[in-house]
């Protein structure tokens, strides 16, 4: 007999957030002859002389100069989110009942762009959740890259080397387990409290191969695999659908992964002039704030010892 109900969510939507400014930066090293010296060296010569003085200057050429909560999409991620809310809208993907988002600038200028080509999700109700947020590089957060990272700070290297890349923690940061924790709390959550409903997530892709790999019991080297093979891309869709009849009370079974709405190539985005945009986040922060200086104003302006008539 199959079940009619189960404890899972009727349909889960994982979109990692478009290209950001980190993943931009990443480009512009691979393409810096001396960077690419630095990968030789440190892939070869760990020990040689002139990798820390090459570390150090290749940190102060590349600093990102914001902190990875406050890291915004680039250009081409604007239309990477974009052509992906107007393709899945398009495609006919159904709206769902909830959306989580990371509370990272990244996911939510994400979130915001394919509202403006999605004009049905922008009633969705939305939920920022610090559990699906990027996993937390603690100190290497300051050089923005991790082999740069090692060759500053040796013994944190030579620990990485030791546990693996899997297990390693970084500096007042997380490890790989560590994000996988917090993602099954997370996917708990959806089972208390969203059974039967349509969710759609904004986030990381650590987060998305974590969820599958809780969904899916993968192992570390199963993990590792995926994270070097089969990387989520920027703004990918993956879509799993709960099945009532799998399991003892249901399961989510993976449909769809990495599909893309978008074209690989540079093809610039067309806006459709039928649909009107949201504000951005930093016209709705302005807008805040120039509220909040109009009550201060009108506080100033009432007789002592006015009492609201509420």
């Amino acid at each position: 007999m199959i079940r009619e109900s189960m404890k899972w969510p009727t349909e889960l939507l994982l979109i990692r957030h478009a290209e950001s400014a980190y993943n931009n930066l990443r480009q512009q090293k691979d393409a810096d002859p001396d960077y690419r010296k630095f990968q030789l060296l440190f892939d070869t010569e760990r020990s040689h002389a002139d990798l820390p003085a090459l570390a150090n200057m290749l940190y102060q050429r590349h600093a990102l100069g914001c902190s990875d909560r406050e890291t915004r999409i680039t250009t081409k991620g604007e239309h990477q989110a974009r052509l992906t809310g107007r393709g899945m809208m398009t495609a006919g993907v159904v709206c769902p009942d909830i959306v989580f988002v990371s509370p990272y600038l990244r996911t939510m200028e994400t979130l915001r762009l394919i509202r403006e080509e999605w004009p049905a999700l922008r009633d969705v109700k939305e939920y920022q959740d610090e559990r699906i947020r990027e996993r937390d590089h603690g100190l290497a957060l300051l050089y923005n890259d991790w082999r740069i990272y090692q060759v500053l700070h040796p013994e944190q290297g030579a620990l990485s080397d030791l546990v693996g890349d899997y297990d390693y923690r970084f500096l007042n940061g997380e490890n790989i387990p560590d994000v996988r924790q917090r993602n099954l709390s997370w996917i708990t959550t959806l089972t208390r409290e969203f059974a039967g409903k349509r969710v759609m997530t904004i986030t990381h892709h650590l987060t998305i191969l974590a969820t599958r790999a809780n969904f899916e019991r993968l192992g570390p080297e199963e993990f590792k695999h995926l994270d070097k093979n089969d990387k989520p891309i920027n703004c990918g869709v993956t879509r799993y659908v709960g099945r009532p009849q799998l399991g003892s009370s249901g399961r989510m079974e993976m449909q769809d992964y990495n599909r893309q709405y978008y074209p690989n190539d540079d093809t610039p985005f067309r806006a459709d002039p039928s649909v009107k945009s949201l504000p951005t986040i930093a016209e709705t922060k302005a807008y805040q704030d120039k509220c909040a200086e109009e009550t201060v104003a009108r506080a100033k302006k009432r007789p002592e010892g006015y009492v609201p008539p509420y």
